[in-house]
């Protein structure tokens, strides 16, 4: 398996925006107002603290490539080349340039495959928030308050304390 795990408060602000988008969910006007239903993983697709922890904690019995998606953004390429590795798959240098322009936020932004733009608008509405935002690592420095980060910084510690990994977030 490939496991992608994903900056948790760039996750919670996607959410926030894909929620304005999606009529399936219900639409918080304040960001601040989803932090505490993220921490207690009561949004679509449940706990991210427990996906993540689920997935940790069998790494050893299957056979599992960890990637984060902030590695994909420093280095497409070498993740691209660290997957075909994984999958015991050789690919030649065109094909892996392929892999990596089709696999860039830009064209995956553009890409009506990806992009769901081909999804009624009664269910998913891109134009009032893009599926594909933005595509950075970090954004949630620009919505989280002090507040909100110190809450999410005491629920992280505590829910991930006995997690024996340096994510690339912990570093920012």
């Amino acid at each position: 398996a490939i496991y992608t795990i994903r900056d948790p408060r760039d996750v919670l602000v996607s959410l926030h925006f894909y929620s304005d988008a999606a009529s399936f969910l219900d639409k918080l006007d304040k960001i601040e107002d989803l932090l505490p239903k993220f921490l207690r993983g009561e949004v679509l697709y449940g706990s991210w603290f427990d996906h993540v922890r689920g997935w940790l904690g069998v790494r050893d019995q299957v056979n599992l490539l960890l990637l984060t998606y902030e590695e994909l953004l420093q280095d497409l390429r070498g993740s691209v080349v660290k997957i075909c590795n994984f999958l015991e798959r050789e690919l030649d240098e065109a094909a892996i340039n392929s892999v990596v322009e089709n696999a860039t936020f830009n064209t995956m932004k553009n890409n009506k495959m990806s992009n769901y733009s081909t999804v009624s608008t009664k269910y998913v509405d891109i134009q009032r928030s893009p599926f594909l935002r933005k595509g950075i690592s970090g954004d949630w420095k620009n919505h989280f308050t002090a507040a909100m980060s110190e809450s999410f910084d005491a629920a992280y510690k505590e829910m991930m304390e006995d997690i024996n990994l340096n994510f690339i977030w912990h570093q920012s």
